[in-house]
């Protein structure tokens, strides 16, 4: 008796079925091969974040705006006798700064420009331009108070206690503060209840934009632009290349 050969047929849907799975996990593995390749490569790079930190955050939030200093245009800036000088008034180099006294960089950058005139001395000149930024409520009207007292020959003066005291702006506390410096009250409070100065503070807005300044404080060394507050080797370098072209 011969032995029955039996052949046993896949229905034709099920062999389709079977084709589509079998591509599907080819498909698979050979993705997951490509992927496990491509990390191991960039591990053997060193691209990949193992910090725990956004690439390419910085470590602090309290760091001036990164602007590029000095840039490479320079203006032509007209000293006037209405300006306040510090420094040497026929020093070759002139700083003139436009500033809020209500700038918290502002008050930042005053170290650094107090330590500039120390060690320039002789050949750096500073002044001080206002440029009250509106969404500081106290910038006007701290930039009049030290117009007033600089009418009574104390604006530098002024200018320093208004920058250490910046927390505590206030008409009343100008008032106190020219007290303190030894102003006469009547004339001080007469110049800052008036106003009498506050076209020459707000003209600082114009003035300066026209030169480029977008913010505070913007410091001109010699009709260059120092922007932000930059340290110290920011401003030694811009000083320096004015000497240098004298």
């Amino acid at each position: 008796m011969s032995e029955e050969k039996i052949v046993y047929k896949t229905p034709p849907k099920t062999a389709f079925t079977m084709g589509i799975l079998a591509g599907v996990a080819v498909a698979s593995i050979a993705g997951m091969i490509m992927m496990y390749s491509f990390v191991g490569d960039e591990v053997a790079d060193g691209n990949t974040n193992k910090t725990g930190t956004v690439a390419g955050a910085e470590d602090t939030v309290d760091d001036p705006i990164p602007t590029p200093s000095p840039t490479p245009s320079v203006v032509d800036i007209e000293i006037t006798e209405d300006d306040y000088i510090r420094g040497d008034e026929n020093a070759p180099v002139t700083l003139v700064e436009y500033s809020d006294f209500e700038c918290s960089f502002c008050a930042r950058v005053k170290p650094t420009l107090d330590q500039v005139l120390e060690d320039y001395d002789g050949q750096v000149r500073l002044i001080y331009r206002h440029f009250p930024l509106s969404f500081h409520t106290n910038a006007q009207k701290s930039g009049e108070a030290s117009e007033c007292a600089g009418e009574q020959g104390k604006f530098w003066e002024m200018h320093d206690k208004l920058f250490e005291n910046q927390s505590s702006l206030s008409v009343d506390n100008y008032k106190k503060w020219a007290g303190e410096l030894g102003l006469n009250a009547t004339t001080f409070n007469d110049c800052l209840d008036t106003g009498k100065y506050a076209t020459k503070v707000s003209d600082g807005l114009t003035e300066g934009s026209a030169y480029g300044v977008q913010g505070t404080p913007a410091t001109f060394v010699n009709g260059t632009l120092v922007s932000g507050a930059q340290p110290y080797s920011s401003f030694a370098a811009a000083i320096d290349a004015a000497l240098a072209d004298l």
